[in-house]
């Protein structure tokens, strides 16, 4: 993981000294079920082309958030990996919903 432009000059934490540690919020836009893979891959095209904007990029960071553009199948990885990652952790520590 590196290190977020909303703190320049801070380290990660894991690069700080506890490794494994990596702890990332995300948002996404989704469309419904069917949705034809054109329409999927030109919003995914405007969203992260808006998302590299300069002054899109300014407000974000002004508003606390580090907006990455990634592609549909990266987005699915990553939250499959954090299904799982997350799962462990909440199985291991016998966490249960009241």
């Amino acid at each position: 993981m590196k290190p977020t432009p909303l703190v320049p000059g801070i380290p990660t934490i894991a690069a700080g000294g506890l490794p494994g540690f990596e702890v990332e919020s995300a948002q996404a836009l989704f469309a419904p079920v069917r949705t034809p893979v054109s329409i999927i891959d030109r919003l995914n095209q405007e969203t992260v082309r808006l998302l590299n904007r300069p002054e899109v990029k300014e407000k974000l960071l002004g508003a606390g958030v580090e907006g990455v553009g990634s592609t549909p199948e990266q987005f699915a990885a990553k939250m499959k990996s954090d299904m799982l990652k997350w799962g462990k952790l909440i199985r291991e520590a016998g966490i249960r919903a009241e």
